[in-house]
């Protein structure tokens, strides 16, 4: 099975089973790592921002323009930055890498 591995704040790494065909947050809900995913990956928030590692940014499929219109709105936007709802495991992802933010922004919860 695929691993991938999350980076959590603090530099804190934690290397989970991560199924092909599931998002990367699917696989963050199932091993416990604190990303919110407000709007459970209908691409309506950016809680689930994640920043790739570089090495593993080209590898994946070009985000839509939607997703680019989310990412507008996260917190810490980098040039790796993707929402992991929108990144979905495969084989040659095996041992894909993502830092998560320091802090996120729910605009679902703004007024």
């Amino acid at each position: 099975m695929p691993k991938m591995t999350f980076i959590e704040p603090g530099d804190i790494r934690k290397e989970v089973d991560a199924p092909e065909g599931f998002s990367v947050l699917d696989i963050a809900h199932r091993n416990g790592i604190d990303i919110e995913g407000a709007c459970e990956g209908s691409m309506a928030c950016s809680t689930c921002h994640v920043v790739v590692e570089a090495a593993w940014f080209e590898r994946l499929q070009p985000p839509s323009e939607e997703e680019e219109d989310m990412l507008d709105l996260a917190f810490g936007l980098t040039r790796t930055s993707r929402l992991g709802c929108q990144i979905t495991m495969t084989a040659e992802l095996d041992g894909l890498t993502v830092r998560l933010p320091e802090s996120t922004r729910n605009l679902l919860l703004e007024e």
